[in-house]
């Protein structure tokens, strides 16, 4: 088996995904058992087209397997005897003449609101990116029946909806669009900076997070705020490489080699983000690109216009009211106004961040940026015990150790 044929078998199925399952799930109706049909069909072909070659239509082999498992089902189920009839259409003109809209649909449907976030990413990434369970599990670091049942309650809730295939009625749209959003941007977020677990970064589901993107940005282009996601993701995306050291140990922002960022994805995300902005409605998305596009385009850490970024943070807050984007806004205004400035602003965040061992690693970041060691020994060490992240984790340790022999 080659290399090269198998991956681009996998790049096909991806891509087919959500186009094979639109076309079974408007075909049967059925969207939980249209989509165990699919990954069956999925499947099939994963092992099937790296030995004996890609079928020439490869999305019309793969609805005609999946037709094929959808019609088994049929016939072995004597109440949905009445729906045989299905079966002798051919598959391949179920097919969708384009699968950009039939996507979107899908993706909505995925990111119901019934569902609950975790539920609706990992549904968004088995239905729509063709992911397995398997595939799914290893990302989150979950048991695969964990993430099995999971994905089975979120069919469900989403066929308890009777929600019928097609797009959400118009005054439904904007909410619905904004939820997907949300979904695409945590599953970047979880592949960017890994919430537990071994690894700073899992690049396959940044890289899918761009890709959905991509896919929604194709149905909606005339969208400023999908346009700001996508740009805020390839700008984020474009400095992936240097926050790691080879050992995997982390390397904060100010330290990077700039060098080892991706100009071609920074240059793709400014594009982006001043097609966005030009169209006049700023949403959030916007806002977060326009920010990373401040880092991505200083050519040093020291040239970073900070009194823009804390102006952004200042427009995102309002406009949010995210705790994190607070956090975010008192580091800028300590870059500003000094250490005091920011550690003023952490006091209004005590009580609902407390948790998060992001609050503590800000404080004592500015408590050593204001000269108090001890102070920032003692946050560092809380935020170290507060996180899952081993990387995140080390490198906190590192600098409570490296306060404290200075302190000593």
């Amino acid at each position: 088996m080659g290399m090269g044929r198998a991956a681009e078998a996998e790049d096909l199925l991806r891509e087919a995904a959500p186009r094979v399952l639109a076309a079974v799930v408007r075909r049967f109706g059925d969207f939980s058992d249209s989509e165990d049909a699919v990954q069956e069909a999925m499947i099939a072909a994963s092992t099937q087209w790296p030995t004996q070659g890609i079928p020439e239509n490869p999305v019309g082999w793969l609805i005609h397997v999946a037709s094929r498992r959808m019609t088994d089902r049929i016939r072995s189920e004597t109440a949905r005897r009445g729906r045989e009839d299905l079966a002798g259409v051919d598959p391949a003109e179920a097919e969708p003449p384009s699968g950009n809209d039939d996507t979107l649909v899908l993706m909505f449907m995925c990111c119901h609101p019934a569902l609950t976030p975790a539920s609706a990413i990992a549904l968004t990434l088995r239905a729509v990116a063709g992911l397995t369970t398997a595939e799914i599990a290893n990302a989150f670091l979950v048991p695969e029946a964990t993430m099995a049942q999971r994905i089975s309650r979120a069919k469900r809730s989403v066929k308890a909806s009777s929600e019928p295939f097609g797009m959400p009625a118009e005054e439904e749209r904007p909410e619905r669009l904004r939820s997907v959003l949300r979904v695409v941007y945590l599953i970047f977020n979880e592949g960017y900076l890994t919430s537990s677990g071994p690894d700073l970064a899992r690049a396959e589901l940044s890289a899918e997070a761009i890709r959905l993107a991509r896919i929604v940005r194709l149905a909606l282009p005339e969208d400023p705020e999908v346009a700001g996601l996508l740009a805020l993701m390839l700008l984020t995306d474009s400095r992936r490489t240097a926050r790691t050291k080879a050992n995997g140990e982390l390397v904060p922002l100010a330290e990077q080699d700039r060098a080892l960022w991706d100009r071609e994805a920074i240059d793709a995300g400014v594009a982006l983000l001043a097609e966005a902005l030009g169209r006049g409605a700023v949403g959030e998305y916007q806002l977060q690109a326009a920010i990373a596009a401040e880092h991505a385009t200083a050519a040093r850490a020291k040239d970073t216009d900070w009194r823009e970024i804390l102006g952004l943070y200042g427009l995102l807050e309002r406009m949010t009211g995210n705790p994190m984007v607070a956090l975010n806004r008192a580091i800028a205004a300590a870059m500003v106004d000094g250490p005091q400035a920011g550690l003023s602003l952490l006091e209004d965040l005590d009580e609902r961040l407390d948790d998060h061992h992001r609050l503590h690693a800000t404080r004592a970041h500015l408590l050593e940026m204001s000269g108090d060691s001890e102070g920032a020994i003692a946050e560092y060490r809380i935020a170290a015990n507060r996180t899952n992240s081993l990387p995140e984790q080390h490198y906190l340790t590192t600098q409570a150790a490296r306060l404290n022999e200075r302190h000593c």
